[in-house]
């Protein structure tokens, strides 16, 4: 099972928008690697209708979609249509599922990535989602069960959250949203941290020489991360 900050593991599959080599196909580019149960079940059905009418704001962030399941390319293909055909879910109709969706039915690409969990299931992949950078590295690794249906909210901005750490050389605390407070690294030395108590860095508050926040602006948030 890979970890955070391991290279993604590498592979070459069939999707429903053609072959793909993963991760050489993305670089330079943001990830999302997710998988699912099963085709034709109805939790995988209103997270493919929630992803697909966020791709855009994925996109905006420099962010691809991959999924994947152990069923096979016409299986996807059919679940697809039926999904722009026939399925209306919180007001969302006529979407169509226009990112990849890997075929996987040796569940080769499922075990390189430790989504088959025989505890919960031996013949299907769990809710898996991976981030992966732009260099190919892993960043997050969120794992549910096949009964919980993800937050796309929170995949959103865990997106946000990490290219905000990457590009300012900070930490988000918890709750984060863009336009609030971050955190600065811990001082890496005594002189350092009296300095930072006692109000010598600019823009830099303090409740105590570990615990420092700056504010950074929505506005440049977006500025900085939005493509």
């Amino acid at each position: 099972m890979p970890r955070i900050g391991d290279p993604a593991p590498a592979f070459t599959a069939e999707t429903t928008q053609g072959p793909i080599n993963f991760p050489a196909d993305y670089r330079g580019r943001w990830v999302i690697l997710f998988s699912h149960p099963a085709d034709f079940t109805p939790v995988c059905t209103s997270e493919f209708v929630t992803f697909a009418s966020m791709q855009e704001q994925f996109a905006a962030y420099n962010t691809d979609l991959v999924g994947l399941s152990v069923d096979g390319l016409y299986s996807h293909i059919a679940w697809l249509r039926t999904i722009k055909e026939k399925i209306e879910f919180r007001g969302l109709k006529d979407v169509d599922v226009t990112f990849p969706l890997i075929e996987d039915i040796t569940m080769t690409v499922a075990r390189k990535y430790g989504m088959i969990m025989p505890g919960e299931a031996s013949t299907k992949a769990v809710r898996a989602v991976f981030v992966i950078d732009p260099t190919g590295v892993i960043r997050t690794i969120i794992y549910y069960p096949l009964s919980l249906g993800r937050n796309f909210d929170e995949l959103l901005r865990v997106v946000k959250g990490l290219q905000t750490a990457d590009h300012f050389e900070v930490a988000t605390p918890a709750d984060w949203r863009p336009g609030e407070p971050v955190i600065v690294p811990p001082a890496g030395s005594c002189g350092a941290a009296d300095d930072r108590v006692g109000g010598a860095e600019s823009g830099v508050e303090c409740k105590d020489w570990f615990f420092c926040t700056r504010e950074i602006s929505e506005e440049d948030v977006e500025k900085a991360i939005r493509r």
